[in-house]
């Protein structure tokens, strides 16, 4: 609806926050009318299936050096202040947001409440506000989206300001550069300005939820997939970029709670988003049919390019960039569970693609185990062709999603340990990478192996079989798994050289102890004791 239907208080609240633009103001447009509208305004075009193209301009993915928290007396003793939480004064926060209140009374602007939290218990209220109808539409596809009576009383317990067009000038507003998102929470709102990549509003609100829920409800939030089985029995697979976490968790037996952020209660999973934002580089019909499906009206796709003389969506181009992305509902998916909540999980994954071929294919992993694991968030990426460059590159995020915590690792870490043990939850390290050598020499796991032994977990076949552990990490190997040669069971026999795999995994040991020296200081002995032996 535009601004002569809509309702009246949120017109009042945005006129009191200080937005009076004298251009219309649209409000809760559906799918259809912002799609009509951003053609129109030549801010994007339709693909062949119907779903809408656009290009986000200079930034095509986060820019998390220009990502700051507003230090003040909520934030100052809690957060975790590094290279990602990056603290701003809150005097630079009132600067932006004037600044930026300003530039949008002069601007045609869209307006969208919704919520994050599938969990009625923990549900939060928010309304974006949007210089384009493009990003609204995003807004419409990622938050969880109100029906009519719910927006009949509704009253935001926080605010999105996103203007791609507004520049800041570092100078004068505390920032490093023209492009910023600050995040306030004492005064609930985040301010995005001079980048148009939508991503930056998705992991806003996720990195507020990663503060918010565990200090205030005791709820572990998660930056991982999860699926349920016919029975009930939820999984939740964490992994970096490369290492299954969509592919693994999409399985047409189970139902799809979420693919991306999820808070864990006493007694529940639950999806913080509505919707799913998934890459698309190289996407076919044949290795991810539901995300190639979900391009389709209503969904809205980011920097891809077109097969010359053709409207058909060009996967394989990197053109533009390799980080192309398409956000759609949830409902876009075939075997998605609505409302998106599963029960407590009996089985977590942590995923690591290990491109020196050193961790096991699959391995059970102690509370402590799991814990430092968690923190060091590892897999190692094949580096690329640049300049002749394949040796494999280690990668570390804490908790799988280190650039999104507020609090210390260690926090959600003895979170989840204390919810592990609670309710008897297994954890499994499943090694996607390399076999029987690194990259260029060993083999990459083949995926149907992969899954028989995911199958096997969730199953409970693992159950009974005997275990060893692995001498220098000290997970726990299966002797046998359903589906799975047993030689590649222990990766050191699976190398020509039992010695050369030794001293391999003596360096890997030694990145894992150096990468934690800086979460040392913040954990508890049981962590610490679970450190890789070198």
């Amino acid at each position: 609806m535009s601004v002569s239907t809509m309702l009246e208080a949120p017109f009042g609240a945005l006129a009191e926050m200080g937005l009076r633009t004298t251009q219309p103001i649209h409000y809760q447009l559906s799918p259809t009318e912002l799609t009509e509208q951003t053609v129109k305004r030549g801010e994007g075009v339709l693909n062949d299936t119907g779903a809408l193209v656009i290009k986000t301009g200079k930034f095509t993915g986060r820019s998390p050096k220009d990502k700051f928290t507003v230090k003040d007396e909520v934030s100052a003793d809690k957060v975790d202040w590094n290279d990602f939480n990056i603290a701003i004064e809150e005097k630079y926060f009132f600067r932006l947001k004037e600044k930026m209140l300003q530039y949008l009374n002069s601007k045609e602007i869209w307006v969208r409440d919704c919520f994050a939290c599938a969990d009625e218990k923990f549900k939060l209220q928010l309304r974006v506000i949007n210089e384009s109808p493009a990003n609204n539409l995003f807004c419409y596809n990622m938050f969880i989206r109100p029906d009519d009576k719910q927006l009949e009383n509704f009253i935001p317990n926080w605010h999105i300001i996103q203007a791609p067009g507004f520049k800041a000038n570092p100078a004068v507003d505390g920032t490093r550069a023209e492009n910023f998102a600050v995040l306030s929470f004492k005064h609930k709102t985040i301010l995005i300005g001079g980048t148009g990549y939508t991503g930056e509003m998705k992991k806003g609100i996720f990195t507020m939820l990663n503060f918010v829920l565990p200090v205030r409800a005791d709820i572990l939030s998660m930056h991982c997939s999860a699926n349920m089985g016919k029975d009930g029995d939820t999984a939740i697979f964490f992994g970096l970029s490369g290492t299954g976490k969509t592919t693994l968790s999409a399985d047409p037996n189970r139902l799809l709670i979420g693919d991306d952020e999820h808070g864990w209660t006493g007694d529940s999973v639950f999806n913080f988003e509505g919707g799913c934002y998934a890459k698309t580089i190289d996407l076919s019909p044949e290795k991810e049919p539901e995300i190639f499906n979900a391009i389709k009206p209503g969904a809205l796709v980011e920097n891809t390019t077109f097969i010359e003389g053709t409207n058909k969506i060009d996967f394989s181009s990197k053109a533009i960039t390799e980080n192309t992305r398409v956000s759609y509902p949830l409902s876009f998916i075939s075997n998605a569970l609505e409302p998106s909540i599963g029960k407590t999980p009996k089985n977590i994954f942590f995923l690591t693609a290990d491109a020196y071929g050193i961790l096991p294919p699959v391995s059970k992993l102690t509370p402590g185990q799991a814990m430092y694991q968690f923190i060091s968030g590892y897999t190692a990426k094949v580096a690329g062709t640049e300049a002749g460059v394949t040796e494999p590159k280690a990668t570390f995020s804490a908790c799988f999603g280190a650039p999104f915590l507020p609090l210390h690792p260690g926090q959600y870490a003895e979170m989840l340990g204390k919810k592990m043990r609670e309710h008897n939850v297994n954890i499994w390290l499943i090694n996607t990478g390399w076999s029987g050598g690194a990259y260029g020499v060993g083999q990459r796991m083949k995926l149907s192996y992969t899954r028989a032994m995911i199958t096997a977990a969730l199953e409970g076949k693992l159950n009974e079989v005997e275990f060893v552990a692995h001498e220098t990490f000290g997970m726990m190997m299966p002797k046998a798994c359903p589906g799975v040669p047993a030689e590649l069971l222990n990766p050191r026999f699976a190398w020509a050289s039992e010695k050369e795999y030794d001293t391999k995994a003596k360096e890997l040991a030694a990145m894992f102890i150096k990468n934690f020296e800086k979460y040392a200081g913040g954990v508890n002995e049981e962590i610490l004791a679970a450190a890789p032996k070198v």
